[in-house]
């Protein structure tokens, strides 16, 4: 039986992307810091949720080992946590900068060596991490989400071209454009100018099927209206 590992997950993108796992048959695990909002996500599709502060290694270490005592084989990795800081350069906070960059990119360092250490063994298995358009271009007054963007998106690159060969497919999702949640709908001067949650979710799971003669590392998902 094969595991899925969603990292930061909420109501919006993993939602869907638990639910289109769910009905590929996989056992589903969610992290996040407060599980309390995935009780009604929880009760629709029975999938577990661990609480889990990326950032932390000792955090990680102990999602993992949860993961380990389960039955099957971890197949999936998805992260999606990501923090930032708005505001002028010269005024932004350093410890709010260091914190968006530990959840961002440093954390997803943490998740996707545990994963990969787990995969390998098997040749087989599927990383993605999900980034954003700040991860190549930065943008005025985001100085700490273009770095933790960066550095996700290297992280990616890195591990790609080390993992593939050896079997572990690595996937970096660039989302260029806000995403459609509840609650986070279009605004009336501009229809159809948001990403649906389940558009991308079936894009991650034609990654995490993809054939591996034809494997591809990165993907730019965006509204067809928006600007590039």
């Amino acid at each position: 039986m094969a595991t899925a590992l969603i990292v930061g997950a909420g109501s919006g993108l993993s939602a869907s992307l638990a639910r289109k796992l769910a009905e590929r048959g996989y056992t589903i695990v969610l992290a996040a810091r407060d599980i309390g909002k995935l009780d009604a996500l929880t009760g629709e599709t029975g999938v577990l949720a661990i609480a889990c502060d990326a950032a932390k290694r000792e955090d990680v270490e102990a999602l993992f080992s949860q993961i380990d005592a389960m039955e099957g084989d971890l197949d999936v990795a998805i992260y999606n946590p990501s923090s930032r800081v708005r505001g002028p350069f010269v005024d932004v906070d350093p410890d709010e900068v260091h914190k968006a960059l530990q959840i961002t990119a440093f954390g997803a360092f943490l998740v996707a060596q545990q994963a990969a250490r787990r995969m390998l063994p098997r040749n087989r298995g599927t990383i993605l991490l999900t980034g954003a358009s700040a991860g190549v271009k930065g943008y005025p007054q985001s100085a700490s989400f273009a770095m933790g963007k960066f550095a996700l998106r290297g992280l990616a690159q890195s591990m790609a071209r080390e993992l593939h060969p050896q079997g572990v497919h690595v996937g970096h999702i660039v989302i260029d454009g806000a995403i459609r949640n509840p609650g986070r709908t279009e605004p009336p001067d501009r229809p159809d100018s948001m990403l649906s949650p389940d558009a991308i979710a079936e894009t991650y799971m034609q990654l995490i099927e993809q054939d591996r003669s034809a494997w591809a590392w990165e993907i730019e998902l965006r509204p067809w209206v928006e600007r590039f």
